[in-house]
């Protein structure tokens, strides 16, 4: 069960298509970051599919750098200036997100566009059931979880300064179109079960216009837990964040009970005993959320929602594949995730029968 852990736990040395010119940044932090003084040392996490992320260590502390990867980008992809924008927003309001320090549009410094934060020391856990924690403890870790996605959905995001962040309304028929493009961008193979779901999903989009700042990819693994509390100290990897619908957002959440082995490396929770666990089910986990959120009916419709979250993650892993293909793919492990993608749409079909798709 530590495969995850192992694999994505911790730092390596910059891999040779991410490297750039260390003695540039390190002249550009003096300048534009509050009390930093060199040398400057750079390892890269072994996390991160998308946008290559760097750990910065100085005598003046550790720093986090996210970066564009370069070469050949599909549009509206790796937004590093939107991460920035979000994390600087929900910082302002006691969220929890890393400290913002700035942002590099500037793209002679380092070949592309960055932006750096703080380091904030904690747990990452890679695998879903949180081996070598006790059932009190894992229970605590999920509670601080769905509280964190909760709090999210609460804000008013006019209110906190991140209201044209997104468009409001309309969110699942802009997200099916964008995601079915960047499906068919990067597509190395066809799937003719993606192309019914692609012409089911439009259709069948729930009448619920609820609208709220989005994650986009609120997992676990995304998330830092204090280094001795079972709590979440920084949520991470903003890149798919927007103005949307907190369903979507949740529900998506809500694969980690639903995802089988499918050879990406983590099978979820299905099948686990959660109650010798201390995790939750996923009745429960509605549940609570539904209680912080003030949805007194429960969510209506989530077999769509499972459609529409597999289908997404599906053209998500497609253009890791696509990066493959192209030479671009930021993570070791990306060609793996790749052959996930059939399977996902499998699953995202299945969901879309039981909504009554034929």
């Amino acid at each position: 069960m530590g495969d995850r852990q192992e694999q994505f736990s911790g730092t390596r040395e910059v891999r040779d298509a991410h490297q750039f010119d260390i003695g540039r940044l390190e002249e550009y932090m003096l300048s534009h970051v509050e009390s930093f003084h060199g040398p400057l040392t750079v390892r890269q996490f072994k996390g991160g599919q998308s946008n290559p992320t760097y750990l910065l260590e100085s005598p003046s502390g550790k720093y986090v750098m996210r970066r564009k990867p370069p070469g050949k980008l599909l549009k509206s992809a790796h937004a590093v200036d939107r991460e920035f924008t979000v994390i600087s927003a929900l910082y302002a309001v006691d969220f929890p997100v890393p400290r913002p320090h700035v942002l590099c549009k500037d793209e002679e410094i380092l070949g592309t566009m960055f932006f750096i934060m703080e380091f904030v020391e904690g747990r990452i856990f890679w695998e879903l059931d949180l081996p070598g924690i006790d059932p009190e403890e894992r229970a605590a870790i999920y509670d601080s979880a769905g509280k964190t996605i909760a709090q999210l959905h609460n804000f008013d995001h006019e209110h906190i300064g991140l209201g044209d962040y997104g468009k409001p309304g309309n969110y699942f028929g802009r997200q099916i179109s964008r995601w079915s493009k960047q499906y068919y961008a990067s597509a190395t193979e066809k799937l003719a079960v993606m192309d019914k779901l692609i012409a089911w999903l439009p259709e069948h989009i729930p009448d619920d216009e609820s609208v709220s700042v989005v994650h986009g990819d609120f997992r676990l693994d995304n998330m830092i837990i204090h280094p001795t509390e079972p709590r979440v100290l920084a949520v991470l990897d903003w890149e798919l964040s927007t103005i949307g619908h907190p369903l979507g957002d949740f529900t998506y959440h809500l694969m980690a009970w639903q995802m089988p082995e499918i050879g990406v490396g983590s099978s979820g929770l299905l099948g686990m005993d959660l109650k010798a666990l201390g995790i939750p089910t996923e009745d429960e986990y509605v549940a609570a959320y539904c209680e912080r959120t003030g949805r007194s009916g429960g969510i209506q419709n989530r077999d769509f929602y499972s459609a529409y979250n597999f289908f997404r993650i599906a053209a998500i892993l497609q253009g890791i594949a696509g990066r493959v293909r192209d030479g671009t793919a930021a993570s070791a492990h990306a060609e793996r995730a790749a052959n996930a993608v059939a399977p996902l749409v499998e699953m995202a079909w299945s969901y879309a029968q039981s909504a009554g798709a034929v």
